[in-house]
């Protein structure tokens, strides 16, 4: 997120942000998409729609040898990124399987187009990440980084951020569960809170044909108060649930 006391947005939970990579062998690109509502869009533990309800989706074409470009928007409030009314993800990048592991890594840009005027927003990050089953179990570790840019600065000029977590991902066997957790770490002061944080959260999934339903809870290890909707004066790091249903196509 962006704004003049904070940073800017870009993917929300694992369960409703970017659209599931699927590929057929027998075809040579693959499109599939996705569009979700939730009950409040979180950036890495912080609301960016001012805990209000937020339309969100995207769509990915991927190559039968493991490149791909995406896209993925969401609505967001305006103290995220100088007044601006939504989000847009550009994504390109590669994925490919080594044995037992998937590995994944590519660039994305964050770009808001209705943001003011002349005001700094846009910024570009670079992400690399491993997953591997063990036993019911899906791990995956990943790293964002952002090089310098004044759309990260917190009032010392250009600034760069590295992000990084863990997540895990159970479905359950024989129903149409799935249980996931996330653990995520801001070991510099980032762009998004002006502080290095923790971000973590915890859901069940339900999928039914196309949709999924989820719910999640989502904590961050702020202060309270340190971090508010300057329209509303909401908490935007405090701890809540978060409701969502995508449709996957």
């Amino acid at each position: 997120m962006r704004a003049s006391f904070i940073g800017l947005s870009a993917l929300a939970l694992a369960a409703t942000a970017t659209p599931a990579f699927a590929q057929d062998d027998s075809q040579e690109f693959t499109l599939t998409g996705s569009a979700a509502l939730v009950s409040d869009y979180r950036f890495r533990g912080i609301s960016q729609s001012g805990k209000h309800i937020a339309v969100q989706a995207g769509a990915t074409l991927t190559h039968a040898s493991g490149f791909y470009i995406s896209f993925w928007g969401s609505s967001i409030d305006d103290y995220v990124a100088s007044n601006a009314d939504a989000e847009l993800d550009l994504i390109a990048g590669y994925s490919t399987t080594v044995g037992a592991v998937t590995l994944d890594g590519g660039a994305l840009y964050y770009t808001y187009t209705s943001a003011t005027k002349g005001v700094p927003t846009d910024f570009l990050e670079l992400y690399a990440s491993a997953k591997t089953a063990i036993g019911p179990a899906t791990v995956k570790v990943g790293a964002a980084y952002a090089p310098k840019s004044n759309a990260l600065s917190v009032g010392f000029g250009k600034e760069d951020n590295l992000y990084v977590y863990s997540d895990v991902s159970v479905a359950v066997p024989d129903t149409p569960f799935g249980v996931a957790a996330h653990l995520g770490y801001s070991p510099d002061t980032t762009f998004i809170t002006g502080d290095k944080y923790l971000d973590w959260n915890l859901g069940v999934t339900y999928t039914w044909k196309a949709a999924t339903f989820g719910v999640s809870y989502v904590d961050t290890d702020h202060k309270k108060g340190f971090l508010t909707d300057p329209s509303s004066g909401r908490d935007i790091a405090k701890a809540g649930v978060v409701v969502s249903a995508t449709y996957a196509f």
